[in-house]
């Protein structure tokens, strides 16, 4: 197994927060090592919206020329491999990969995202990022003014109803079983002409992602052009959590807005540890964290 002891900040993964944050460490001559298994959570996604200069294009094309820019700081180095472990040490934290391979570093920066939890619907995923979306910022205007769903129920659907009634005046929240509503909140959709649907989904018919029908246990069928969900979503690691670093209610690595998560040392930005979920975001966390690291490791050179 292999052992490095003059790596300064780890980041465990390249995506947008990891790739951010390298880039603010590089630009500090920071020696940086990013950990990362290829496996970013929009893959599936066609096109990256909402994000200045980059609006429209894809996220393998917004992610490729930010990692090009990165290797351009020779203090920042890659690994293609997935981190399994951690531990604190005396002289800060030494991870180890599924490869074997031991590192040793000063800082930890977490970037790893979040996995989504598919729903035991057919077809849901093939759509998802596509024409089954979660972000009326990300992607509500490529899908304004025509048919849509929210796949949600309680607290969750009637946050995002607003967000989503602005942009189609045909909207209808689909409960997936017995809904979850005060009487505040169903008159609030009878006055914006919203109907509720509590049947439970058993498939959503597609042509290549692109939603045509959902159907309904009872076999019945109604057309939409989209659909919104709010889905649960899995931590990619532990190790966070293994390290001693606190989780919020909501499942998130819990951070200030320095992104520094509650042990000293570690650092966490991007999807794992906030709910805005866009690439824009997780590039300014990944900017903070980055830059906040390299202020840590001065005050402690100093």
């Amino acid at each position: 197994m292999k052992r490095n002891k003059k790596i300064e900040v780890i980041i465990i993964g390249g995506s947008y927060a990891g790739l951010s944050a390298a880039m603010a460490l590089g630009r500090s001559l920071r020696n940086v090592l990013v950990i990362d298994s290829g496996n970013p959570c929009n893959k599936h996604t066609p096109h990256s919206q909402n994000f200045l200069t980059q609006d429209g294009k894809t996220p393998e094309q917004i992610s490729t020329l930010a990692k090009q820019q990165v290797e351009h700081y020779s203090t920042v180095s890659f690994l293609s491999d997935f981190a399994i472990s951690g531990r604190k040490t005396s002289k800060g934290f030494e991870i180890k990969t599924e490869t074997g391979k031991i590192f040793t570093t000063k800082k930890i920066i977490f970037a790893t995202g979040v996995k989504d939890v598919m729903p035991d619907i057919n077809g849901f995923s093939e759509c998802w990022g596509k024409s089954v979306i979660h972000c009326p910022y990300c992607h509500g205007y490529e899908h304004k003014a025509v048919k849509t769903a929210l796949i949600a129920n309680g607290e969750r659907a009637f946050h995002m109803t607003p967000l989503i009634h602005n942009l189609t005046n045909d909207l209808t929240i689909l409960t997936n079983g017995e809904m979850d509503f005060d009487e505040t909140q169903l008159k609030k959709f009878k006055k914006n002409n919203i109907t509720v649907i509590e049947k439970e989904i058993q498939a959503i018919e597609h042509d290549n992602g692109s939603i045509n029908k959902i159907v309904f246990d009872d076999g019945s069928k109604e057309n939409y052009r989209a659909a919104y969900a709010a889905i649960p979503f899995e931590q990619h690691t532990t190790i966070p959590f293994d390290l001693g670093c606190e989780v919020t209610d909501q499942g998130h690595i819990n951070v200030n807005f320095f992104e520094q998560t509650t042990v000293h040392g570690i650092y966490a930005c991007g999807d794992n540890s906030s709910p805005m979920r866009s690439v824009s975001y997780a590039i300014a966390t990944g900017n903070i964290a980055g830059a906040m690291v390299n202020k840590e490791l001065c005050d402690e050179q100093f």
